[in-house]
């Protein structure tokens, strides 16, 4: 297997894209419910601040900072995909297993991006929000029910009508 480098900042910020190893399965949706425990239970024991979160059918968005001692975002995401296989019922995966008898729900890797600045970093919440509608799930930002979106507007920090039907540009992890 080769050595895949990541970069180690204690207490950094990234952007992550997390996909189904199926992406005509909707089961980030269909078992939101899963997800979130899986979040909330690899929190618990290893936390960290949710900066953006959003869930689509096949794939996820992101945005996470780390405590300052601590860089192991991958630990953490092995920990969330484990806790999510293992709540799902052995219907929904019709992609098989792999040769050591583990299910194929997930994409083996992630894809993650360190927040380099302010700039950086807005561009990505924003890309984080605009998605449902990049992808045609829905024509408004607001009516997508599975972000953190909604969490940001009641604190205020986005108006509930942000970006309307406006797109956002950039190369942010997937194509």
């Amino acid at each position: 297997m080769p050595n895949y480098r990541r970069l180690r900042v204690d207490g950094g910020s990234w952007f992550f894209t997390v996909n189904l190893h199926d992406r005509r399965q909707t089961l980030l949706v269909d078992h939101v419910e899963a997800l979130r425990d899986a979040v909330t239970n690899t929190w618990r024991t290893r936390p960290f601040v949710i900066d953006a979160f959003i869930v689509l059918p096949d794939h996820l968005h992101a945005i996470w900072t780390l405590p300052d001692d601590d860089s192991d975002f991958s630990g953490r995401w092995r920990s969330i995909k484990t806790h999510f296989t293992k709540s799902m019922p052995t219907l929904t995966t019709r992609n098989g297993t792999t040769a050591r008898g583990e299910r194929r729900i997930w994409q083996p890797r992630f894809w993650e991006h360190m927040i380099r600045d302010e700039r950086d970093y807005e561009n990505h919440v924003n890309y984080c929000y605009i998605n449902p509608v990049k992808h045609g799930l829905v024509t408004r930002v607001v009516d997508w029910p599975y972000s953190s979106f909604h969490r940001d507007v009641r604190a205020g920090i986005f108006p509930m009508d942000w970006a309307g039907d406006a797109s956002i540009t950039g190369s942010f992890g997937e194509r």
